[in-house]
């Protein structure tokens, strides 16, 4: 989870920051920050300024005037929603920013790095202090030990001793650096914005939608095992210089990203998200049993917005084509002012959570037998409480149709998965008509993992191309804790 952007020769540099967040709020819910580097006249030298705290980052930079001390030409941000390191310790929130041998360097950090544990240890037992608990503050710990003559070289080094999931945003004294893992897990994208005569401003973010907001170009994603380093240089020519992490024969992109976490209007892994979300409703709806009773004249179809909707209007689509007559209706209203449902801890406050972001069209559920197309199911707490809402509207029959298979491994690269224990169709042994009386439904539909992969585009030069762990409990990368090896890993 979590979300970057970075962003280099502009003259506006936080405030087109602040707006990149804006737009990968999604991402991380739990504190935001910017960091920007400017040139301090007076004192002959480069500085950093940051402005960082808990909450939405709309709530963070609530006061206009943070924005007229975040001079500088260049900054990087970040949305947190942890899976290393405590989500209460001020500390952890990032970017990370640190004055070192080389200068000023700051980072922001999407994933989660599995030998982070043994990487820890290592430099504590060498005396190093450390000041987060975050696995992210690894990487400026190992580049500051680092005798290379250069900042990406040193960054180079950093990252070769780290395995796991990684998108990074890397800002120092006179480049913006964007590095990405071997085996992609991540998504991580370059972007120009060009304005009237001036040099053009690069863009690194985690998802194209935030290039959207600022009215940034696309044009590519930083490749797997890519270090990208962008300076005054790069600008004036407009040809950043690479260097590249010894290779992986396997890519690792995490298909949950697909499935779920990134916005339907993002590119990620170079496809849209949009285009694929279709093709995983398609597909769900090839592989439904239910059809139209003779009393009925179409199959009444509702998503569980917003995530849902793009696979509802695949699904209904392909099931039109298929003697499947199937209309799509609006039986769920969601607020847009309440988070994520999927973010929050506890299950009372689930169930608040459920109500206030989910009202009910009463008129379109009563009498009728209905498909609700969802995206996912993680625990099962959420999925049972909306059955439980919709109910209420007295519906004849409730088919539940999921455009993903059964989770039922935890997740090591950077999602928020809990161990497999909590997981619904690990609890119910796997069996899918337990986990449909569990959640109230007359049925269940998973769509199955050769759906998935048919749905997600196809990349023929390589071996593996995607990270199917929480699906198949196969784990491309290896983590380095005893109490994790007990699952099974694909090496």
């Amino acid at each position: 989870m979590c979300g970057v952007f970075g962003i280099f020769n502009s003259s506006q540099a936080a405030l087109d920051t602040f707006y990149g967040l804006y737009a990968l709020q999604h991402r991380g819910q739990e504190a935001a920050g910017i960091v920007v580097s400017d040139y301090d006249d007076q004192k002959q030298k480069p500085i950093f300024r940051y402005h960082k705290d808990f909450g939405l980052i709309s709530e963070i930079f609530r006061d206009e005037k943070v924005f007229t001390k975040l001079n500088g030409r260049a900054a990087i941000g970040h949305n947190r929603y942890s899976t290393a390191g405590s989500s209460k310790l001020p500390q952890n929130i990032q970017p990370f920013s640190v004055t070192y041998k080389s200068g000023h360097i700051a980072l922001g950090h999407n994933g989660t790095f599995t030998n982070a544990k043994t990487l820890r240890n290592k430099l504590r037992e060498d005396g190093v202090i450390f000041q987060a608990t975050s696995d992210s503050e690894l990487v400026l710990h190992l580049a500051a030990r680092s005798k290379a003559p250069t900042v990406v070289e040193q960054i180079y080094e950093a990252l070769s001793q780290i395995k796991g999931a990684y998108s990074i945003v890397i800002l120092t004294d006179t480049q913006l650096i964007a590095a990405r893992d071997p085996f992609g897990f991540r998504p991580l994208s370059l972007g120009i914005k060009r304005k009237d005569s001036e040099d053009p401003a690069y863009v690194i973010a985690s998802e194209t939608c935030a290039f959207d907001i600022i009215s940034a170009k696309y044009l590519r994603e930083i490749q797997p095992g890519e270090i990208l380093a962008i300076d005054r240089t790069a600008v004036q020519t407009e040809d950043p210089h690479s260097l590249f992490l010894p290779k992986s024969k396997k890519k690792a992109r995490c298909i949950f990203e697909y499935v779920y976490f990134s916005r339907p209007d993002s590119t990620i892994f170079d496809e849209s998200v949009d285009k694929v979300r279709r093709k995983l409703g398609k597909n769900l709806s090839l592989e439904s049993k239910i059809t139209t009773n003779e009393d009925e004249n179409y199959l009444t179809v509702i998503s569980v917005p917003d995530s849902s909707n793009t696979a509802a209007l695949g699904f209904v689509t392909e099931s039109n084509k298929h003697e499947k007559p199937a209309r799509l209706e609006l039986g769920l209203i969601r607020n847009h002012y309440v988070g994520r449902t999927f973010i929050q801890p506890g299950k009372e406050d689930r169930e608040i959570k459920v109500r206030s972001k989910y009202n009910l069209v009463r008129g379109v559920l009563k009498n009728r037998r209905i498909i609700i197309v969802d995206d996912s199911i993680v625990r099962g707490t959420t999925s049972k409480m909306l059955v439980k809402l919709i109910l209420e509207a007295i519906p004849k029959e409730i088919h539940l149709h999921i455009s993903s298979p059964p989770i039922d491994h935890p997740c090591y690269y950077g999602m928020d998965f809990p161990n497999h224990k909590q997981l619904i169709a690990y609890q119910l042994g796997h069996n899918v008509e337990k986990i449909g009386k569990y959640l109230g439904v007359d049925s269940i539909t998973y769509l199955s993992i050769e759906g998935l992969l048919n749905s997600v585009p196809k990349y023929e030069d390589e071996e593996g191309s995607y990270c199917t762990a929480c699906f198949s409990g196969k784990y491309p990368v290896k983590i380095d804790d005893e109490e994790l090896n007990k699952e099974e890993f694909d090496e």
